[in-house]
């Protein structure tokens, strides 16, 4: 250890190590500091550090063996870069890491700073943030969140936020049917994007860190999350040709992911604002469909079905828009303006105009007309109607004694204000003695991905048989319509 007397800066390096009130196992302890906690070294007594803790304003005692001295002086500047690539990595260290992260940008000069301590810094704080919004993680108390039990795993994670933050690493919480979820805000990859010598691969990092789906505050309107998004997909543009080149293929695969799921929300937002969603839809699916699959590893599976499902929600604004076709004795659909934000769907006939339609029903939602289906008999219509950027559900209209009814499917029996996701889309129809209709279902709902192919009675819509793949079903053999066959990524 150096000596007291050059000794100035110390950095606690265990959890939970007390601050005493003397140099004493038995003295009371004034504080419980946390790995990454910078302390003002004033002595050296039997193994014990005299400090002074200026985040806490209060002296103390501490044993000698549980901090690191530091420097940060300009020579020293290497020195703590070594420190910080050997930490970085290492799981439940990110408040350490985060310290020597912190003291190395206050020793280098600005002219020297190595862009590897602004990606180490955000890549450790982005891990400290998913650690803390993990389910296993309730107490966030400490980051200013929400009251929660203190001890064991939870005080421990409050510790290390609480430290963080002492060193301008700012997180933003958001909450969301009831769960809470914790993001890093970016500044560190920010600085990192605008650095003249980041490679390629940092800088993709980078992109992936800023441009996080389940970043996105959900109390935006819906004006500002199509700004978001669209400053989304201008980041993840933003790599030149050479630097896209240099990218391992890993993090190509990566980055095509995140654009496939930014555009296909992007095309969702136009479409509601009536704007022409074709380019973004097209966009999303050129993305989905240009991944590596070879090149995936583990870890990327989940986001690929994830990229696959948001791609899949919002597939029909590639589709070209449908002209408004002469009435007929076949039920046809149109829409007409509702209420500010609303669409409305009308059912109608030769007999029944949109002054006098078989049904009408409003929507906040897309109903994507080009999906529309009617069965040969003239009794049913299909619509795949996308209420959020993620989620798209099927209206089935159907005739019966009394006149027409809809019912609408969802994807899933998930919680579509929170995190889950998915699609239910129309596969065919079935024209046997009891009707029946194929679909396809993808979702995400409870962090669980489930994807199967199913025949369903049309009546009823009770499922009357399902598998993971269609070539299980004989009705999706010999009734599936090839332009779902074609078009739909439930088939990838």
């Amino acid at each position: 250890m150096m000596a007291a007397a050059a000794l100035s800066l110390a950095l606690v390096t265990q959890d939970a190590a007390p601050l005493r009130a003397a140099a004493n196992d038995n003295a009371p302890t004034q504080a419980q500091l946390w790995p990454g906690d910078a302390l003002e070294v004033r002595g050296e007594r039997l193994g014990w550090l005299q400090v002074w803790d200026h985040r806490r304003e209060r002296p103390g005692y501490i044993r000698a063996t549980q901090v690191r001295p530091i420097s940060t002086e300009a020579a020293r500047a290497p020195e703590l870069l070594s420190v910080l690539r050997f930490v970085r990595d290492t799981p439940g260290a990110e408040s350490l890491g985060i310290a020597y992260a912190a003291a190395y940008l206050k020793a280098v000069p600005v002219a020297q700073l190595n862009p590897e301590a602004l990606d180490a810094l955000g890549h450790m704080a982005e891990r400290l943030a998913q650690r803390a919004s993990s389910r296993h993680s309730v107490a966030l108390a400490q980051a200013g969140i929400t009251a929660a039990p203190t001890g064991g795993v939870d005080s421990r994670l409050s510790g290390h936020l609480d430290g963080v933050r002492a060193y301008g690493v700012s997180f933003q919480s958001f909450e969301q049917a009831g769960s809470v979820r914790l993001c890093y805000d970016g500044e560190a990859f920010q600085r990192l994007l605008a650095h003249p010598h980041a490679t390629a691969e940092q800088k993709g990092r980078a992109l992936l860190g800023l441009t996080r789906h389940d970043c996105v505050a959900p109390s935006l309107t819906l004006s500002e999350r199509e700004a978001h998004t669209q400053r989304r997909a201008a980041l993840l543009d933003s790599l030149n040709a050479s630097e896209w080149t240099a990218l391992p293929e890993q993090m190509r695969n990566q980055l095509r992911l995140r654009r496939a799921g930014v555009w296909a929300e992007l095309a969702h937002s136009q479409a509601r604002r009536v704007q022409a969603p074709q380019a973004a839809g097209q966009r999303a699916l050129q993305e989905l469909a240009a991944i590596l699959k070879t090149e995936l590893s583990d870890d990327d599976q989940a986001a690929y079905k994830e990229a696959a499902i948001r791609v899949g929600a919002s597939r029909w604004a590639a589709e070209a828009a449908v002209p408004a076709a002469a009435l007929s004795a076949r039920p046809s659909l149109m829409t007409q303006a509702g209420e500010p934000g609303q669409t409305c769907v009308l059912l109608v006939d030769a007999q029944h105009g949109p002054q006098a339609p078989l049904l009408k029903r409003c929507t906040w939602g897309v109903p994507w007309l080009a999906s529309a289906k009617v069965n040969a008999r003239g009794d049913a219509v299909a619509l795949a109607v996308q209420p959020l950027p993620a989620w798209r559900e099927l209206w089935l209209m159907k005739k019966t004694a009394s006149g027409w009814t809809l019912e609408v499917m969802p994807p899933a029996s998930g919680n579509v204000l929170g995190s889950d996701i998915g699609y239910v889309e129309f596969a065919g129809w079935v024209p046997e003695a009891d009707p029946k209709l194929l679909l396809a279902r993808e979702s995400r709902t409870e962090g669980r991905f489930t994807r199967r192919f199913e025949v369903a009675l049309q009546d009823t819509l009770t499922v009357d048989k399902q598998a993971s793949t269609p070539e299980l079903l004989n009705g999706f053999k010999r009734w599936a319509e090839p332009a779902w066959r074609q078009q739909t990524v439930a088939l990838r």
